[in-house]
């Protein structure tokens, strides 16, 4: 299925409409329906009216339950993938402001409690000294102040008890120079603090060996219900049940591959043992 990124995340208006013109057509009520598809007559009433986006899974028994025709079941669907799927370039971030940007990043970990990271390529915010956070938006024209204080307070949901995090690096993402040695050195230290945290476990994947498997994009996973996907222009957020899970199951297979605790620590000390000398010379 090939998405519009224009479309994505806009079809919500338009599934409810479709679905309920076929419930309608079919005769039958929405109590009726939610029996049939052991969902309450609120939730029918709710994906109807557009207040609700339900997952494939949903709209598969719908579907169903209502003899849907094969032409018309593969159209609702394809709307019900486009409603769960969001596409957020960073062109609009950046001209809306990217501290506004960190205050969508905070509501979203306020409301998660279980988050997955992948990080292939870069550290994110939450692991970042304030010089990798500085340069990492360095690029962006105007007053970055703001941006640089929200991303650094946002590290403060890493000590909240209520909440689990689990970080994967691949070697690339942590020894990628971004900064200057010293800089670098810094920055490896700092994950050897923060991997000491009590609600979090850190990971590294050495490039060593034999990895039968190619990651394509840094992700994040927010428990079992969003899943984001970050591409060089922008960032997929996905919400359907299966995306979520399928993310969630190549974290598992990626984190089988990574060292933790101790082991992580003693590889992260010697990188940055590797950058301090660089600086020396």
């Amino acid at each position: 299925m090939i998405f519009e990124p224009e479309n994505l995340g806009r079809s919500r208006s338009d599934l409810a409409e479709a679905m309920r013109t076929l419930r309608r057509r079919a005769g039958r009520t929405q109590t009726w329906l939610g029996r049939r598809c052991a969902m309450s007559q609120t939730k029918i009433s709710n994906i109807e009216n557009g207040r609700l986006t339900p997952a494939l899974i949903d709209v598969e028994l719908i579907l169903d339950a209502l003899g849907a025709e094969d032409s018309e079941a593969a159209e609702l669907l394809s709307l019900a993938r486009a409603a769960n799927t969001e596409w957020q370039d960073h062109w609009s971030s950046r001209r809306r402001g990217l501290d506004k940007k960190q205050n969508e990043l905070a509501r979203l970990e306020s409301s998660s409690v279980e988050f997955r990271y992948f990080l292939l390529s870069a550290i994110t915010g939450l692991l970042a000294t304030p010089e990798y956070v500085r340069a990492s938006i360095a690029d962006v024209p105007g007053d970055q102040s703001r941006t640089v204080a929200k991303k650094l307070e946002r590290q403060g949901v890493l000590r909240d008890p209520s909440k689990s995090f689990t970080f994967l690096l691949t070697e690339q993402a942590v020894r990628w120079p971004f900064l200057p040695s010293l800089g670098m050195a810094l920055q490896l230290d700092w994950l050897v603090s923060v991997s000491r945290l009590p609600r979090v476990r850190l990971g590294v994947i050495p490039l060593g060996g034999h990895i039968p498997e190619m990651p394509l994009n840094t992700f994040t996973v927010y428990d079992r219900r969003l899943a984001t996907v970050e591409t060089g222009t922008g960032a997929l957020i996905l919400r359907d049940r299966r995306d979520v899970d399928a993310y969630r199951e190549a974290f598992d297979r990626y984190s089988a591959r990574a060292v933790f605790g101790d082991d992580c620590r003693e590889l992260l000390a010697g990188w940055a043992e590797s950058f301090t000398r660089q600086q020396e010379y």
